[in-house]
C-alpha cells in the first residue's frame, strides 16, 4: 500500500511560519496542499514537530520529534505506520496534482527512490535559489541551486520503497548535501540509483512570502 506524507514545520530560515499563512479563503498553507493530497485516495498524513500544525490537520498527524529535513521526518513518521511505498509531498506545493503524485506512485515499480521534475525556463535556470535536477532520462545525477544556465526544474516530491528510506539515517553525510541544503543528494552520494519522471507542473513553490505573493495574484 501507499501513504502520502507531507513534512511540514515552521522553522523555516526564508520565511518563518510559512506552513500557518493563509493562502486563499482563510486556509492555511498546510491544509490547502494536505487537501490536495487526499484529492487522490491516498491516506495522507502531516508530519510534523509543531503542535500548531498538529491543531489543524487533526488526526490525520504523526507527531514527531524535529529532524533536520523532510526526508528524515517522513523516515520517523515510518513508526506511525507500515506502509509499503511512501510519497513525500512537500507542504510548499499548494499546486501539486494528483497526477505528479501518481506518476510517482508508478516510478516506484522500478526503482527504489523516485523524484518527478519538469521542463525549465530559462527566468528559472538563471535563478541561484532555483532547484535544477541533471538527469539523463532515467536517473538523477546531481541537484544544484548554485549552477545556472542549464538542468531541469526539480519538483519538491519523492518517492521511497519502505525498506529504503528506512536506510536514510544510516547513509553517509557529505559537505555538498550541507552547502547545497539538498537532503535528496544523499541518495546520489551513497550511490542509490534516484528514478526520475517528467510531469507537467505549471504552478509556484512557496519559498519566500515573494512567491506567496505571486501565487495569490495569479488565482
Amino acid at each position: 500500500m501507499t501513504v502520502i506524507l507531507i513534512p511540514a514545520r515552521l522553522g523555516s530560515t526564508r520565511f518563518p511560519n510559512k506552513m500557518l499563512a493563509e493562502i486563499v479563503d482563510g486556509v492555511p498553507l498546510i491544509k490547502y496542499v494536505y487537501n490536495k493530497c487526499i484529492e487522490t485516495g491516498i491516506p495522507t498524513y502531516v508530519v510534523t514537530p509543531d503542535q500548531e500544525i498538529k491543531d489543524i490537520i487533526g488526526n490525520d498527524t504523526m507527531f514527531v520529534g524535529d529532524a533536520d529535513n523532510g526526508t528524515e521526518r517522513c523516515y520517523l513518521g515510518l513508526q506511525f505506520a507500515n506502509y509499503q511505498n511512501i510519497i513525500n509531498v512537500q507542504g510548499d506545493m499548494p499546486d501539486i496534482t494528483k497526477e505528479i503524485i501518481l506518476a510517482v506512485e508508478k516510478k516506484l515499480e522500478d526503482y527504489d527512490v523516485v523524484t518527478a521534475y519538469t521542463k525549465m525556463n530559462k527566468d528559472l535556470q538563471n535563478d541561484p535559489n532555483t532547484v535544477k535536477i541533471i538527469h539523463n532520462g532515467k536517473t538523477a545525477k546531481w541537484f544544484g541551486r548554485g549552477f545556472t544556465g542549464y538542468g531541469d526544474h526539480h519538483l519538491g516530491i519523492y518517492g521511497y520503497k519502505n525498506h529504503t528510506l528506512n536506510l536514510y539515517n544510516e547513509l553517509r553525510v557529505y559537505p555538498e548535501e550541507e552547502i547545497e541544503r539538498l537532503e535528496q543528494l544523499r541518495w546520489i552520494q551513497n550511490d542509490v540509483k534516484i528514478g526520475v519522471v517528467e510531469v507537467e507542473f505549471n504552478g509556484i513553490e512557496i519559498n519566500t512570502k515573494e512567491d506567496l505573493d505571486k501565487w495569490q495574484k495569479r488565482v
